[in-house]
């Protein structure tokens, strides 16, 4: 049964918004409503700003990951205790830049383009990873480290052994979030010309076609809802 349910997973509910992607592409490339339309909504052009999509979050991600997972296991320990509780709190105040804000002010020093948009969303998605980072080594219980330490265990043992399994379902909760935040934020990298679905989105407001929004909105949530998906079955699976 568990292995029944560990290939549904993985397997049934991709192939079901996979499925839900591409009907919505087929379904507004066969129904474009007007020329502009018909000349974005072509299976070429939405294909490429899907790849161009999923790069933004994916590589933005795997920066964030590469960058505040360390920094988390960093300020949490002991030594840097009083430097932890002032990350956190400045941490939890950026949470509240609205992310158009953060897409400004990247693009006022770097200017325009794809690599501005990266740089824009990994600083944003570092706050929810780095919080949840430090929150879960915290969390794990002092009588559990005491009782490691009272075993004979070095310090990097308890941390790779002990602190960072436990505080696993935390930190993968940080980078789900922050990976469904990107997905959404990566939308407006159409404002910097940093492409994605967030073009199809713009271009329908400016050109008032209810389905080229509808075509990147829908397209950019089941690209989320997939995403978290995955994350939460290697969760599962390996946490």
């Amino acid at each position: 049964m568990r292995q029944r349910n560990r290939v549904l997973g993985w397997t049934v509910m991709p192939l079901f918004l996979l499925a839900c992607g591409a009907f919505t592409i087929y379904y507004f490339v066969e129904n474009p409503g007007g020329a502009m339309a018909a000349r974005l909504l072509i299976y070429p052009n939405v294909f490429k700003l899907i790849q161009q999509h999923v790069l933004l979050v994916v590589v933005s991600s795997l920066l964030a990951i590469a960058t505040a997972l360390p920094l988390g296991i960093l300020i949490s320990r002991p030594r840097f205790r009083t430097l932890g509780l002032v990350v956190e709190n400045v941490v939890n105040v950026a949470q509240t830049v609205p992310s158009l804000a953060v897409l400004a002010l990247a693009f006022t020093f770097l200017g325009w383009g794809f690599n501005t948009a990266v740089f824009a969303l990994w600083c944003y998605s570092l706050l929810p990873i780095l919080r949840n980072t430090y929150a879960g080594i915290r969390s794990v219980s002092p009588s559990i480290l005491e009782a490691a330490r009272g075993m004979g265990m070095t310090p990097g043992h308890i941390l790779g052994r002990i602190e960072l399994p436990l505080a696993t379902p935390i930190i993968m909760g940080g980078i789900r979030t922050a990976v469904v935040i990107n997905v959404g934020t990566a939308t407006l990298a159409t404002f910097i010309a940093g492409g994605g679905l967030g073009d199809l989105i713009v271009t329908g407001i400016g050109v008032r076609r209810t389905e080229l929004i509808l075509a990147g909105a829908i397209l950019s949530a089941v690209l989320a809802i997939l995403l978290d998906h995955l994350l939460s079955q290697a969760e599962a699976e390996f946490g």
